[in-house]
């Protein structure tokens, strides 16, 4: 349930700019309430920024057909951006977080049960605008938010587990990540009339996308600075949710290994936590991580393969290989 920093090739769609302003003052009216103070909870962390590749997604994926986004394109695309930035706040409070995209989070400045009654909103926000876009959209987004919440709850099943599975961390972030990612693909497919064959191949290259963005975040929470990242880096690690460049370092049979696991296991302190994220980095555990994500990346291009040939087709079909070269190219 993340939000790293990312670049992407939706992102140069010829409308994607002004798709975009669309996409945000849906999302700001999305967020008005009666109330002027839960309407400043829920608006908190949308006016700390953020790219919206959840609902760029969307649009571009309603676009794969050569026409220009729908109205309900960029609803279904703020829907699943709702249902983003509500998980946050949660996260956020499961976390005890105190910075989220460089900015207080909602917990840490009006505290705990503000925050969750906020992520509700937001959830119940996302719900009503899918409803508004039919049975399917809403069914979707409801099964999706459930998948979220496995993923979440697979997490959190093992915390401060040196012994957790590669396995065990896939699904987790099938479930908190990409099923959204998916979502969101599957929803501009709907909303644009596309062919069932061209709807569950969209479904596949958002998932794929998906798995790759979390992988990268994942990357980064190890390698980039806390300004690059809005947050501590190795966060993490300190909150015992051990991630894939972790785990294969764990799992490597270097000497790194037992260093690293007798470190882990337990919360960190700041030389601790130095000492951990040195051992990722110096070892095989970041190069491990990008050779996995690579299955995704081709798995997302052949998704591609069977799409009809656009602009927008082509800017899908390169979006997970850009995300993760922005990686690769700064761990060699």
């Amino acid at each position: 349930m993340s939000d790293a920093p990312a670049t992407s090739p939706l992102l140069t769609l010829t409308s994607m700019d002004r798709d975009r302003e669309r996409i945000e003052a849906a999302m700001q009216a999305a967020v008005v309430t009666t109330d002027p103070h839960l309407t400043e909870l829920a608006s908190h962390l949308l006016t700390a920024g953020g790219k919206r590749l959840r609902p760029v997604m969307t649009v571009a994926a309603s676009q794969v057909l050569g026409a220009g986004a729908v109205d309900d394109a960029v609803r279904g695309g703020v829907a699943c951006e709702l249902v983003h930035l509500g998980s946050l706040y949660h996260d956020d409070v499961m976390d005890e977080a105190p910075l989220r995209r460089g900015v207080e989070t909602v917990n840490a400045k009006w505290g705990n049960l503000q925050a969750i009654l906020a992520g509700d909103l937001l959830l119940s926000r996302a719900s009503e605008i899918a409803a508004s876009l039919g049975t399917e959209v809403a069914a979707l987004l409801a099964r999706t938010i459930g998948w979220l919440c496995e993923g979440q709850i697979e997490e959190l099943r093992h915390t401060y587990d040196t012994t957790r599975s590669e396995d065990s961390y896939l699904r987790s972030i099938q479930g908190k990540t990409a099923s959204l990612y998916g979502t969101a693909a599957r929803i501009g497919g709907i909303v644009a009339g596309c062919d069932r064959p061209v709807v569950e191949a969209l479904t596949e290259l958002g998932a794929n996308y998906g798995m790759v963005f979390q992988i990268v975040d994942d990357i980064l929470d190890i390698t980039a600075t806390e300004d690059q990242l809005g947050k501590p880096a190795g966060h993490d690690l300190v909150e015992g949710v051990y991630t894939l460049p972790v785990l294969r370092t764990l799992h490597s049979e270097l000497p790194a290994a037992a260093e690293l696991a007798a470190l882990l296991g337990k919360p960190l302190d700041a030389d601790d936590r130095a000492e951990a994220l040195d051992l990722v980095r110096s070892n095989e555990g970041i190069a491990g991580a990008i050779a996995r994500a690579r299955v995704y990346v081709e798995a997302a291009e052949s998704c591609s393969d069977m799409l009809p040939g656009s602009k927008a087709t082509d800017a899908l079909g390169q979006a997970a290989r850009s995300l993760l070269d922005s990686v690769s190219a700064a761990a060699t």
